[in-house]
């Protein structure tokens, strides 16, 4: 580690409880912690980074914070100390994965190629297996980049994280959430480290608990990695506000309750990165939006009458399971991707394409477009969908249900996401303070592919696959 960069333990030490008496926050990047930080200016430094993603959290709610009634003081001291985007453009599909994927490369998912949460599968043999594994990002990773650079590397809980090269890694993952989901995690993390850090953080939370209590404890185990390894990066995801909003609709009262909880996690995270290493770069971002929704549309119905889908017949349980298919739908909350067995067969696409058209023509659908390869590729989504159909307002997908399941059915969540970014409701968040970044200023709507470049300039450090060139923080807009 560089003992020079992060400066004396007693110094640091001084510092941190200083702020504590004092209530000055550790994030503002003037005084004492500045002057000991190498002088550098936005993309030029070589410093260390704190990645903090809080999923599905918009930024009104960080801009427009009290006229929203929410408490998060953490979170809008970066208005004034830190530089901040109005909004962020995310990906096709506008999902978890997907986007998580885009903020660690600054590529597409055509690119990088997570192109869903789940992997595509019709006939359910992977049992809803989600693109958990690093080995399936086909683009470099900051940590990819930083590990190259011969600097430390953490992550708590981001997502596709199994496997990768990392200094210390506690990867997301779940089966079931049986109890044996924990001795999963605990061979898949690096080694020993559970150990080392439960004594002072607590028992380890579940893959699947996505839950603010959980946040709260996987928060506790960032600070004590943090305190006993100063990586020089480290990714963080807290999840408990996506869990929320898509149970209780985006902006209610239990979405707000857990995002201040989460704001205060924030703060404690930042507190020990500024007494481990004062001259660090703090990232905050999102990864969607949300909106709500009461309608679900079940497009397997459509493909299960015209033939497309064939099912299995009853087992001795009475379930139905689907047999073979010509077209499948690979559904991402506001768009479903149509996937096509022999997608170089012409009238399978145009007999597809047609009962598309069908649905859309009807209202009650709420299609609010059709986009076939050209376009899916300009918004850089899944090269192997043949066709994308876009939602809107209000209603939401489902995968195969069962062979009963109709068209339309009241929507299973109050809140979603998955639309097509250039909806304003998906818009991402974007936060960023420490040495060297304007303080105060407004960078307006960025895409979310210039945000991973940007983190690795910040540690002296390119990205090979990057789509966009880094954010130019000197050329802002004061807000």
């Amino acid at each position: 580690m560089k003992a020079a960069a992060r400066g004396s333990f007693i110094g640091r030490c001084a510092r941190l409880l200083l702020s504590l008496a004092t209530g000055t926050s550790l994030l503002a990047s003037g005084s004492a912690i500045s002057r000991e930080a190498p002088p550098s200016g936005p993309g030029t430094g070589h410093h260390p980074v704190l990645m903090i993603s809080i999923d599905g959290l918009r930024p009104g709610d960080i801009t427009d914070a009290e006229a929203r009634g929410l408490r998060v003081p953490n979170l809008r001291r970066f208005l004034k100390t830190g530089t901040f985007a109005s909004g962020v453009t995310g990906v096709l599909p506008t999902l978890t994965y997907p986007s998580h994927t885009t903020l660690i490369t600054g590529a597409a998912p055509a690119r990088h190629g997570i192109v869903n949460n789940t992997t595509f599968d019709p006939m359910a043999f992977n049992q809803d297996g989600w693109y958990w594994y690093a080995s399936d990002v086909r683009a470099q990773t900051l940590w990819d980049s930083a590990g190259a650079a011969g600097l430390t590397t953490g992550n708590v809980h981001w997502p596709v994280s199994v496997g990768a090269k990392l200094t210390w890694n506690l990867p997301q993952i779940w089966r079931t959430g049986h109890a044996d989901d924990a001795k999963l995690l605990r061979a898949l993390a690096t080694p020993g480290l559970l150990d080392e850090l439960q004594p002072q953080a607590g028992t380890y939370a579940a893959g699947i608990d996505e839950s603010v209590e959980a946040d709260e404890v996987r928060a506790r185990f960032a600070e004590r990695l943090i305190a006993r390894h100063h990586p020089d990066f480290l990714t963080v995801y807290l999840t408990g506000l996506d869990h929320t909003q898509h149970a209780e609709g985006p902006g209610s009262a239990p979405a707000h309750a857990v995002l201040e909880r989460i704001d205060t996690a924030v703060g404690k995270l930042i507190v020990a990165e500024r007494a481990a290493r004062p001259d660090a770069v703090i990232v905050v971002v999102s990864d969607h939006g949300f909106a709500p929704v009461d309608t679900a549309i079940n497009l397997s119905r459509v493909l299960i009458d015209a033939g497309l889908l064939k099912l299995t017949p009853p087992d001795p349980f009475g379930k139905v399971k689907i047999a073979s298919w010509e077209a499948a739908a690979w559904t991402s909350g506001g768009t479903i991707a149509v996937m096509l067995a022999r997608p170089e067969e012409a009238a399978l696409r145009e007999r597809v394409r047609s009962l598309l058209l069908a649905l859309k023509a009807d209202p009650a659908n709420r299609i609010t477009a059709i986009l076939e390869p050209d376009a899916i590729a300009r918004a850089g989504g899944n090269p192997q969908a043949a066709f994308y159909l876009a939602l809107g307002d209000g209603m939401m997908a489902v995968p195969y249900l069962g062979p009963t399941v109709p068209l339309r059915i009241p929507a299973p969540s109050k809140g979603m996401h998955g639309y097509l970014p250039e909806d304003p409701r998906m818009q991402s968040t974007l936060l960023i303070a420490g040495p060297g970044i304007p303080a105060g200023l407004d960078l307006g709507h960025v895409d979310m592919r210039a945000i991973a470049p940007t983190v690795a300039a910040e540690m002296g450090l390119t990205l090979s696959g990057a789509e966009l060139p880094v954010l130019d923080l000197t050329v802002v807009r004061k807000r």
